[in-house]
């Protein structure tokens, strides 16, 4: 959804009409591999600031290679989540003319099997977004309490079965460790119990776990709740969602927040056919009043 989020943002290239010859600013508030920056930096034509944040080590070695040219580009090694501490750092409050967040995971992140996102190749169970920092999947599950397994896979997962595949995890990992992404996949898609026949058994499994690894739902819920004093009057945010617990969240907090809601779009079908994870994304834009 690039273009219909570049659209949202509605980017004005230049500096302010205030008389203060200060330059607009942006924020691609999830890297990734550069995609949504490379096209912003397009829109803004050499005018203006865009600044990038991705925890990700891999991220910020590909804004080294791709991105070291630029004079008007940033790459900030922090998450979204920690966007007010730096905004206040950079004394940009209340500046910022647009904030564009594109949750989940990377498709280069769930292509390499080494990161542990996904169950279609072996892996190490890791599903950490920083792989050197805090602890990874398969040290949680060899620690976590049955109960504790079973709350995150139904709260993160909305994973019916929760219970009796945590049931299932704690009586296999004391006989041997679960360290390997398809070990994890095969034990989850084993124990009976409720299921879509749409997606794999471990799907909404492996979904909770990383949501908990990696705080994404409170990293976003810090994000959203600092966007009123961070955005300039008529600055813009664009969140694109991939699962209803973001989009629940993003949705509540525009309603309730002082900002405007602007618009909500969809992938097209020609979108969905050239990338399939896209079908379940949502974008939705919001405005500071001017």
């Amino acid at each position: 959804m690039l273009h219909n989020a570049l659209a949202g943002l509605a980017i004005r290239p230049g500096d302010i009409d205030d008389g203060s010859h200060q330059n607009r600013i942006y924020v691609d508030g999830t890297f990734g591999r550069g995609g949504h920056s490379a096209a912003i930096l397009e829109a803004l034509g050499g005018r203006g600031h865009l600044h990038a944040l991705d925890r990700d080590p891999e991220a910020g070695h590909h804004a080294w290679r791709e991105f070291a040219g630029r004079g008007n580009f940033t790459f900030h090694a922090r998450n979204f989540g920690a966007i007010a501490a730096f905004a206040n750092e950079l004394g940009i409050a209340s500046r910022i003319d647009g904030v564009l967040l594109d949750l989940g995971v990377s498709s280069p992140q769930f292509d390499n099997a080494s990161r542990g996102f996904s169950f279609a190749n072996d892996g190490p169970l890791d599903m950490r977004m920083n792989p050197n920092a805090g602890e990874s999947a398969a040290a949680w599950l060899a620690r976590a309490k049955e109960a504790e397994i079973a709350d995150v896979l139904y709260q993160f997962g909305e994973e019916r079965n929760s219970r009796r595949i945590a049931r299932r995890i704690v009586e296999t990992r004391s006989e041997s460790p679960i360290a390997t992404t398809t070990q994890l996949a095969a034990l989850i898609a084993s124990v009976p119990g409720p299921r879509s026949h749409k997606i794999h058994p471990a799907t909404r499994s492996f979904q909770a776990i990383r949501i908990f690894i990696n705080q994404e739902l409170a990293e976003l819920e810090a994000a959203l709740q600092a966007m009123p004093l961070l955005l300039a009057p008529g600055g813009r945010l664009a969140v694109i969602s991939f699962h209803s617990l973001e989009d629940r969240i993003v949705k509540r907090f525009i309603r309730d927040s002082a900002l405007k809601a602007v618009s909500r779009e969809f992938p097209g079908d020609d979108e969905i056919a050239a990338n399939p994870r896209a079908r379940s994304a949502v974008l939705r834009v919001a405005e500071r009043p001017a």
